[in-house]
């Protein structure tokens, strides 16, 4: 967003939208179809396409949807009330698509895809195999990134590799003596902890299987 970046802003980026308010509220109307019809990655590509193809309008939304009484104020202060309030009742008209346009300017700013945002996950067991069998399904914001069912070990095999990933990263910034954001590192120490939790628990667990004698009807 560099050319609206400075002492320009926000109104470089405020005013523009003011004047394709309207559309810009048509379009956020269809948005909110899609996503309370569950259609959330078109919702995505939307705001991608939208990021785009009119960078003002989406960063006036995206900003104004964060609510943020700093934003406001600014606005209040380089243009005037009514335009702050205008940008307040898309924050009460639109509250549901946060997220997609949150996901989006971070995808911008932080050259990232699809951040995940969470993983949810089902437990069954499957006879046939003798082995639990875990479901799981990355999701960036509403979007389920992808499905996936696998055992135990496969499981524990994908996230070596990603744990591999990570110390890998962590290599090149070493390498290359590149920073490493105070939030990141707090968060890594944070992540590692819980690896080192469950693999506590993991390490019991398999001590008490081998002790269990296999079925072998």
């Amino acid at each position: 967003m560099d050319d609206v970046d400075g002492e320009e802003m926000p109104g470089a980026i405020v005013e523009p939208f003011l004047e394709r308010e309207e559309g810009a509220r048509a379009l956020l109307r269809e948005l909110e179809r899609l996503a309370v019809e569950g259609r959330h990655e078109e919702v995505r590509e939307r705001v991608r396409d939208l990021a785009e193809n009119n960078e003002s309008v989406f960063y006036t939304v995206a900003f104004s949807l964060t609510n943020s009484r700093q934003f406001f104020g600014d606005v209040e202060a380089q243009l005037d009330v009514t335009a702050a309030d205008r940008l307040r009742d898309i924050a009460e008209t639109f509250p549901s698509l946060a997220e997609p346009f949150n996901i989006v300017r971070t995808e911008i700013a932080e050259d990232r895809h699809n951040p995940v945002t969470d993983t949810s996950y089902t437990v069954t067991y499957h006879h046939g195999v003798e082995s639990p069998m875990v479901t799981y399904r990355p999701r960036s914001g509403d979007v389920d990134l992808y499905e996936s069912s696998g055992t135990p070990s496969e499981l524990l095999g994908v996230s070596t590799d990603l744990a591999a990933a990570t110390t890998d990263a962590l290599d090149v910034a070493l390498e290359n003596d590149y920073s490493v954001n105070t939030e990141e590192l707090s968060a890594l120490i944070d992540r590692r902890e819980e690896l080192e939790t469950e693999l506590s628990k993991l390490r019991d667990q398999l001590d008490e299987l081998r002790r269990t004698p296999v079925n072998d009807e």
